[in-house]
């Protein structure tokens, strides 16, 4: 039988802390280092703003000057922040602070919620790694944990952890936040597109519509010059909202041709990202 155990790579959180330098699965190609995408260059404008209490306002005024921003916001970048958004700070910083715990937990803790089944064959859900297709697939320098949250009767509780004991009650409260919010973007965006029903997007998925959180963890590498913590992608659902670290940057976005870096924000804003099931419908 063929050995295929590079389809099951070391945790990366694992692995930073025994070598001086990344495995060479891990290192960008040549050609890409020279790109400017590992450095990235500095946005040529403050990433775009929307308040969404003003947007979702019943005063048209308000509402059609943030629906304005929110318009030039698709149109030219197809990612903004939202502020306003009615998510408290104190859950924001408290599911953030479970899941930094959760990661600190020692490996034989994790790998009770691993994504890999009887250690080898890979699901979308739990702890672990991306999926490896290749034996020469550039690997990510991030280990991650994948839940779905919505239907709330398909989650698989088995995948979420129990430690700390606060972060499945944490992560339910905070993702049923998020849907309203991304309710409230939705219903916004079929009014710019004139549609004869603010749910028009929304009624597109149904009521079943899935929705999954995911928790990247990137360990401080060696050699950040030589590695990415998640490779170039395109979102494929319809909406991300992104809770960044407020201090640690590193996002970036491609627009003609060029990476640009997103600098850390603060306050607790949520960082939107347009995927390509909304850009395509």
């Amino acid at each position: 039988m063929a050995d295929e155990s590079w389809r099951v790579p070391s945790l990366v959180q694992e692995l930073a802390a025994t070598v001086q330098e990344p495995p060479s699965r891990y290192l960008i190609p040549e050609q890409d280092r020279r790109d400017g995408q590992l450095a990235g260059a500095e946005m040529p404008e403050p990433v775009p703003t929307i308040d969404l209490q003003r947007l979702l306002a019943s005063d048209d005024d308000y509402a059609d000057e943030e629906a304005t921003k929110l318009r030039s916001a698709l149109q030219s970048w197809g990612f903004f922040l939202v502020t306003e958004h009615g998510i408290e700070s104190s859950l924001m910083d408290s599911l953030v602070a479970a899941s930094r715990e959760f990661f600190r937990k020692p490996l034989q803790e994790k790998q009770a919620y691993s994504n890999l089944i009887e250690g080898k064959h890979w699901q979308l859900e739990g702890y672990g790694n991306e999926q490896v297709y290749t034996q020469d697939q550039i690997l990510d320098w991030c280990d991650r944990l994948h839940l779905r949250v919505e239907p709330e009767d398909e989650r698989n509780m088995d995948r979420w952890p129990g430690h700390p004991e606060s972060f499945r009650g944490l992560l339910h409260e905070y993702s049923q936040s998020c849907k309203r919010v991304k309710d409230g973007i939705l219903r916004a965006t079929a009014r710019l597109l004139e549609l004869d029903d603010d749910d028009g997007i929304i009624g597109q998925f149904g009521d079943r519509g899935s929705i999954n959180a995911r928790f990247n963890y990137y360990p401080a590498c060696p050699r950040p010059d030589l590695v990415l913590g998640v490779s170039p992608h395109n979102d494929a659902c319809v909406l991300t909202l992104l809770l960044a670290d407020e201090h640690v940057g590193g996002l970036q976005f491609h627009r003609d041709g060029t990476w640009y870096c997103v600098p850390p924000v603060h306050g607790r804003p949520l960082l939107v990202n347009v995927g390509g099931s909304l850009e395509v419908r």
